[in-house]
């Protein structure tokens, strides 16, 4: 069963995992008038980075798999200007959107390397 979960031991796909989680009690403490809006679009993006690292893993070539990284790129740095609105809106403090955006920053440095590592390991 291992073979089918290569992502599990990505410590990209850990910490946006672990991150996806944050943002949902995060957004849970949002008010009801913004459940299909800021709060749908923040769980979207947030979930979109783990699912992604995990689809592109399970691909059959590296380009495939650096694609999905990439759209996992694109997910984080929406999340980024989803957070900055929730402060802008009054929704979240912005010392807590500080440390949320390292975090991601984190994440986002993670795919960076394994994008790179892949394109090497092509060559």
């Amino acid at each position: 069963m291992e073979s089918l979960t290569p992502h599990k031991r990505l410590e990209c796909w850990k910490k946006s995992f672990a991150f996806v989680k944050e943002m949902y009690q995060i957004t849970s403490q949002f008010p009801s008038s913004e459940t299909f809006g800021l709060t749908s679009q923040i769980r979207r993006a947030a979930v979109s980075i783990p699912v992604n690292i995990a689809e592109g893993s399970a691909r059959n070539t590296k380009k495939e798999f650096a694609n999905f990284l990439h759209i996992s790129l694109g997910s984080a740095a929406e999340l980024d200007t989803l957070l900055l609105l929730a402060v802008d809106l009054n929704l979240l403090k912005k010392e807590k959107v500080d440390l949320l955006l390292d975090e991601l920053s984190v994440i986002s440095k993670l795919i960076n390397g394994l994008i790179k590592s892949l394109r090497k390991s092509e060559q």
